[in-house]
């Protein structure tokens, strides 16, 4: 029987290849992996879809890729199989699973306490290499970057007496339920599969499409809306969304021309470069988050503020918290983490070694896709690299285009049946300071062979 998925096929592609090779590699998964399916079996007794994080369901595998370790950037399974690690946790794992730097720091922390509720110099040198970094004056710590987003759409919305927020279509902000929507021809609506009985996201949330700047000033024009939240290029609609010439200056434009304040999360675009797109694109936010990377996979977000939003933050917090921060937020154990991060790994000779070995990894796709003249392109944003299946790249994440389950999953299968490992959800490729050129080469050799099985 057909999969329905491979009813539509990027052009280029056989179906029928397609759907070979998809029940193929689904069996060969199966079957090299036994201890991975008992164990699956196991969990779904205890766990929402036997996964202990429900998106792990939504990746390519029959069941999950179930990792007993993780050492440099590689990842070795239960069943004795190992896989380069080109997904690295959605660059939560940016930096290798074991940076020498960053195990000395943790180890030697967890000697001195992971938790206690007062700070010390560590948490001082963070914020001032943050403010230095990347150009706003205050800074604060949260557990994740959700958090990080949560509490500071909070804190705009405290210092401009605004309610409402806006945000680009399909945008990734975290689990943040002011931006769980999506635009539609009937305006503003909840994420497909979003239970409309959370959040209101027709009365919290405004929606354009990233690029659309004459839809920007339509929206902002009431004087109702806080703040602008925004990825400075988009990462999560399945191609890399670059701006526009001219957008971020038209953006912060319109934002301080409305009295609106801007928010650029940093959390999938760190790979631009050592500050961020906000010193490789020269944007000037009101208010930065970040957070997956952030200590090197100890949970950590950060936020960082304007002189005015610092201001507002400490008058809402002057008899309480305010629901702002938590327990472990600013811990020792995560800002030393952090802080070893920011001194000893994000450097400029580390993203010289993650561009180079992206720059391999993307020419090598690029040949294959003119070889076999594929109407596809190669996406990239620093040390992050992925392909979408048009001509040229999309403006925005609303815009159609195949995104083709099928293939991805069929790509991803094959790929991790050898042994490499590309993002889950995306396909997209991360490359870290202990990403091996070996791998990128052997990633190169089987993309080649598995899209000359594909092609018509």
């Amino acid at each position: 029987m057909t999969d329905d998925r491979t009813a539509t096929v990027p052009q280029g592609i056989d179906a029928r290849s397609l759907e070979a090779l998809l029940t193929r590699e689904r069996a060969a998964w199966i079957e090299g992996r036994p201890k991975s399916v008992a164990l699956h079996g196991r969990a779904l007794a205890s766990q929402v879809n036997g996964t202990p994080q429900h998106w792990i369901r939504q990746f390519p595998p029959p069941v999950p890729l179930t990792v007993e370790r993780a050492t440099g950037a590689r990842l070795h399974d239960i069943d004795g199989h190992d896989y380069a690690d080109f997904g690295l946790a959605g660059t939560a794992a940016l930096w290798g699973h074991d940076h020498p730097a960053i195990v000395a720091a943790l180890r030697d922390q967890l000697g001195r306490g992971s938790v206690t509720l007062w700070p010390n110099e560590d948490h001082v040198w963070v914020t001032e290499e943050l403010r230095d970094r990347f150009g706003l004056p205050c800074w604060q710590f949260a557990v994740s970057a959700t958090d990080a987003n949560r509490f500071a759409l909070l804190l705009a919305r405290v210092t401009t007496g605004r309610d409402r927020i806006l945000m680009f279509n399909r945008a990734y902000h975290g689990a943040v339920e002011q931006t769980y929507a999506v635009l539609t021809e009937e305006g503003v609506t909840p994420l497909p599969g979003v239970d409309a009985g959370g959040v209101d996201v027709r009365r919290t949330t405004k929606i354009v499409e990233f690029n659309d700047l004459e839809a920007l000033e339509r929206e902002l024009a009431p004087g109702d809306v806080a703040v602008v939240i925004a990825e400075p290029v988009m990462t999560n609609g399945g191609a890399v969304v670059h701006p526009d010439p001219g957008f971020h200056a038209g953006l912060r434009e319109i934002t301080r021309r409305t009295g609106t304040l801007l928010l650029i999360d940093e959390t999938q675009t760190i790979p631009a470069g050592p500050g961020g797109c906000v010193r490789e694109l020269g944007l000037e936010p009101d208010l930065i988050t970040m957070g997956k990377w952030v200590a090197g996979g100890v949970p950590a977000g950060l936020y960082g503020m304007s002189e005015e939003v610092a201001a507002a933050a400490a008058r809402y917090t002057q008899h309480g918290d305010g629901g702002l921060g938590s327990t472990l937020a600013s811990g020792p154990l995560a800002v030393r983490g952090i802080r070893a991060v920011l001194e000893e790994v994000m450097t400029e000779q580390t993203y010289a070694h993650m561009n180079h070995l992206a720059d391999r990894y993307g020419r090598a796709i690029e040949e294959v896709v003119a070889t076999h003249r594929l109407p596809w392109h190669v996406g990239r944003l620093g040390g992050r690299v992925m392909y979408a299946f048009t001509p040229e790249p999309p403006r925005n994440a609303g815009q159609p285009y195949p995104r083709s389950a099928a293939l991805r999953e069929a790509l991803w299968l094959y790929l991790a049946n050898r042994g490499i490992a590309l993002d889950g959800m995306s396909g997209a490729a991360l490359f870290s300071p202990l990403t091996e050129e070996s791998d990128v080469d052997r990633h190169n050799e089987l993309f080649a062979k598995v899209i000359a099985e594909l092609v018509e």
